[in-house]
């Protein structure tokens, strides 16, 4: 069976987005170890989730690149994987290599992760991630813990109605200050 990863900027109050999305907060630059294990987790993955919010950055962000971006192949790389955009509003996909999702939460990940293939990636909205937590969906926690607080914003563990035991893989400092914290979702 296919896990289910979930890959999300923090801050160190435990927001992912400010009160309205902002995420100018999110340290972006050039830590290539950073990067390369962004990279290795997409290259890991051959589905990647986002709610309809996210989706809407998301996809034209990366469609809309420049070819002469030194971050052209990542970008690339997002466009070529296979999305699936979970909403209750839209009434078809839009970008490339997009499909829809709009039945019952649990069965479509069911379904997605009973399908042959590598594991899927999540990438967000805070909405969608919550409801992904709390239905216990989420078999591996990549948190890219940014070192700021901005005190009020978007969370993403408030909606969980029993507690969920996590088991620590690995947490790794960054020489640009984010640290990523690996958990998996202990089931026993």
């Amino acid at each position: 069976m296919r896990k289910l990863k979930l890959q999300m900027q923090i801050s160190v109050d435990g927001f992912v987005a400010g009160p309205n999305g902002e995420e100018d907060w999110v340290l972006r630059g050039s830590d290539e170890k950073l990067f390369g294990l962004i990279s290795a987790l997409a290259d890991s993955s051959d589905t990647l989730l986002l709610g309809r919010k996210m989706a809407e950055k998301f996809i034209p962000h990366f469609e809309e690149f420049e070819s002469d971006s030194p971050k052209i192949t990542f970008a690339q790389k997002m466009v070529n994987i296979p999305k699936v955009i979970f909403s209750r509003t839209l009434d078809k996909p839009f970008g490339k290599n997009t499909s829809l999702a709009k039945g019952n939460l649990a069965e479509e990940i069911a379904r997605l992760k009973n399908q042959d293939g590598k594991d899927i990636l999540v990438y967000g909205g805070a909405g969608f991630v919550s409801s992904l937590i709390g239905g216990g969906h989420i078999d591996e926690f990549f948190l890219f813990v940014n070192p700021v607080l901005i005190n009020k914003g978007m969370r993403i563990f408030d909606l969980p109605d029993k507690r969920q035991k996590l088991s620590l893989i690995s947490a790794t400092a960054y020489e640009c200050g984010v640290t990523v914290i690996h958990y998996k979702l202990n089931n026993e």
